[in-house]
């Protein structure tokens, strides 16, 4: 019985040492935890990747815990449902939640990408490509009312296509099933984000032929975003978190596309660095990643003419409503 005793004994006195240097440790010396929910993982999201790499959100005292939750609505789901702190993801999620009349809205505060991230990709190699060559064929598109597909819509229509009308237009297939359902035999193009087309290219399952980025002009295309209570409750967490995306911002600007592939290789342990390193030029000399985490006017008065061409903007919101651009013109100076 002594023997029992003294054994609980030992175990309370070792939860009470470790409670009491626990404490004695969290003055202010822990990093805050912020948890993140991403749309989905993507050489498109470098700057992300690179600001957690390079120790840029420790600096700032914040432990970002990562999480890929496939696809705008799981993500906003996430985020509303508090599985997430903030969320990266398309602006146009946060103008349908307002739609539905939610009484704590999802704040934009900082821009990670300003163009769209896919590319058109040909089953058959194409020689000198016209947009008109897409008539009569079956198109596998991306999710109805994602930003890929109405960014994709805007560029057809750009270019005389009706999407609906003059294509086998295919958008039924899950965001993750896509790449797959294409390699499998379906559909004749394709729109595709990194790494997958350029994959596909060098496998021979496809031939990149034209960006829908370079076509659609600069957009809020996506932004990392938080409810507004979390925001007005964490204010010091929000300016450290954008303050440290600056600084991967400005480094991804300064730095060749091999030193930024070898940061992010561990993001992508499936793709070979010659494919990230191609895919970050890319996107680099097209202008995807933004230079700053300021949403502008003009990029969100253009994410809702693209909305409304596709018949998908549920009413015009103002910038100031839905957007917080002071952290990032605080951190940005």
């Amino acid at each position: 019985m002594k023997k029992w005793t003294r054994f609980i004994f030992t175990l309370l006195l070792t939860a009470v040492l470790t409670i009491g240097l626990t404490a004695c440790g969290s003055g202010g010396d822990e990093n805050q935890k912020v948890r993140v929910a991403e749309v989905t993982r993507s050489i498109f999201y470098a700057p992300q990747y690179v600001a957690i790499e390079k120790g840029f959100f420790k600096e700032e005292g914040l432990d970002i815990e990562l999480t890929t939750t496939w696809g705008g609505d799981k993500t906003m789901t996430t985020l509303l449902s508090d599985g997430a702190d903030i969320a990266l993801v398309g602006s146009e999620t946060s103008i349908y939640v307002h739609a539905q009349g939610s009484d704590d809205p999802v704040i934009n505060f900082a821009q990670l990408t300003q163009t769209d991230g896919t590319f058109l990709v040909s089953r058959e190699k194409v020689e000198n490509f016209d947009w008109e060559q897409l008539k009569g064929s079956t198109f596998l598109g991306q999710r109805k009312g994602g930003m890929p597909q109405m960014a994709g819509e805007f560029v057809l229509k750009k270019h005389g296509i009706d999407p609906h009308n003059d294509l086998n237009l295919i958008q039924n297939i899950d965001f993750a099933n896509i790449a797959n359902s294409f390699a499998s035999g379906t559909g004749d193009y394709v729109q595709l984000f990194e790494p997958t087309a350029s994959i596909f290219e060098k496998e021979g399952k496809g031939h990149i032929i034209a960006s829908f980025g370079t076509e659609s002009g600069h957009v809020p295309y996506t932004t990392f975003m938080a409810k507004d209570s979390y925001m007005k409750e964490n204010k010091a967490a929000i300016e450290k978190f954008t303050k440290a995306l600056y600084k991967a911002q400005k480094w991804v600007e300064e730095n060749s596309p091999k030193d930024i592939a070898e940061v992010i290789e561990p993001y992508f342990e499936d793709t070979e660095l010659d494919i990230i390193e191609t895919v970050v030029d890319r996107y680099k000399s097209q202008g995807s990643f933004a230079s700053d985490p300021i949403l502008d006017v003009e990029e969100w008065n253009n994410l809702q003419n693209i909305m409304e061409e596709a018949g998908e903007l549920p009413e015009q919101i103002d910038h100031e409503t839905l957007v917080n651009t002071s952290v990032a013109e605080k951190v940005s100076e």
